[in-house]
């Protein structure tokens, strides 16, 4: 009995984990924590709202404000008197309405060359192996480092006929500004397309160069339509920066044969020497933010998904 006694163990009772309570001032304080970081969160989107959009907003008050009422003191933030005729001004302006169509049919010639020539080479850097291919990619991304007065006196060059190559003159046509607004939304796209086609899965082109297809067929046909977020958000982009190019616009063109709208809003003149035509400009930078704005607001869906899609592989 004794051994057995000895040689028998008894289970210890489990220890029960102490009840942690929290005192009610521990609790008030978790509350409160909570409440301010919302609170914070909220004011700081206000904030990031307000400086966001009052430029835009002010630009429409400024807009429909009388020309005698527009530096009045204090400011008014809404308009008392709204005036019409500076939106009649701006669409009555033939030379307006001349820039206005060369800006649309170069920033949409710009993007239209940006994409076709991009997608291809994106497509070799991000899915073709070959010596050189990182440096050449960085080399692409340099050139977008300099700004576009570093540049502007051998463009120039190219642009009028005077550099080494026998090239016609291109000054004050629109293919003057095609061409060197590709110098800034080439490389853009080229960079930011590549990262698109390396997240897509190698399986894809695989199948499809088993089937039967090309190298070219597999592109067009399989990869392209998948980056067709990319794409769009790519576009959008090259869009904005050549819509709102002012000093190559301002220095390869000479009237409004070529002039685009950046440039003819600058030349708005008062009714004296000394009138600033401060009025008439908002109205027409309305005018010409609206399409950009009715552009994202069409391609929204695209746009996110092309902002997420080339972060995630596979």
């Amino acid at each position: 009995m004794a051994s057995e006694a000895i040689g028998s163990t008894t289970p210890l009772p489990a220890l029960a984990h102490p009840h942690v309570t929290r005192s009610p001032w521990t609790r008030r304080r978790r509350v409160f924590s909570k409440i301010a970081n919302k609170v914070l969160f909220y004011l700081l989107v206000v904030v990031i709202m307000i400086y966001t959009i009052f430029p835009f907003y002010w630009a429409i008050v400024s807009s429909l404000t009388p020309s005698s009422r527009l530096f009045d003191t204090p400011a008014h933030y809404w308009p008392t008197t709204i005036d019409w005729s500076h939106y009649q001004f701006v669409l009555q302006n033939n030379d307006f309405l001349k820039a206005l169509l060369n800006s649309t049919i170069v920033s949409f010639a710009t993007v239209a060359l940006a994409l076709l020539f991009g997608t291809m080479a994106a497509y070799a850097m991000g899915r073709l192996k070959f010596r050189g291919r990182t440096f050449t990619l960085y080399l692409i991304l340099s050139m977008t480092m300099f700004p576009q007065i570093a540049i502007l006196g051998s463009l120039f060059k190219m642009v009028r006929g005077d550099w080494f190559l026998s090239t016609p003159n291109l000054y004050n046509t629109r293919w003057a500004l095609i061409i060197t607004y590709l110098t800034f939304t080439l490389p853009f796209t080229v960079w930011v397309l590549t990262n698109f086609f390396k997240a897509m899965p190698g399986e894809l082109e695989e199948a499809a160069l088993v089937d039967g297809a090309t190298p070219f067929q597999a592109f067009y046909r399989v990869l392209l339509p998948l980056a067709l977020p990319g794409l769009v958000t790519t576009g959008l982009l090259a869009f904005i920066a050549a819509w709102s190019e002012f000093l190559y616009a301002l220095t390869f063109t000479q009237n409004y044969r070529a002039r685009t709208v950046q440039v003819a809003i600058a030349q708005f003149s008062g009714n004296t020497q000394f009138e600033l035509p401060f009025a008439n400009r908002m109205a027409a930078a309305v005018v010409v933010t609206v399409p950009l704005i009715v552009l994202v607001l069409i391609f929204q869906r695209k746009i996110l998904a092309g902002l997420t899609a080339g972060a995630v592989k596979g």
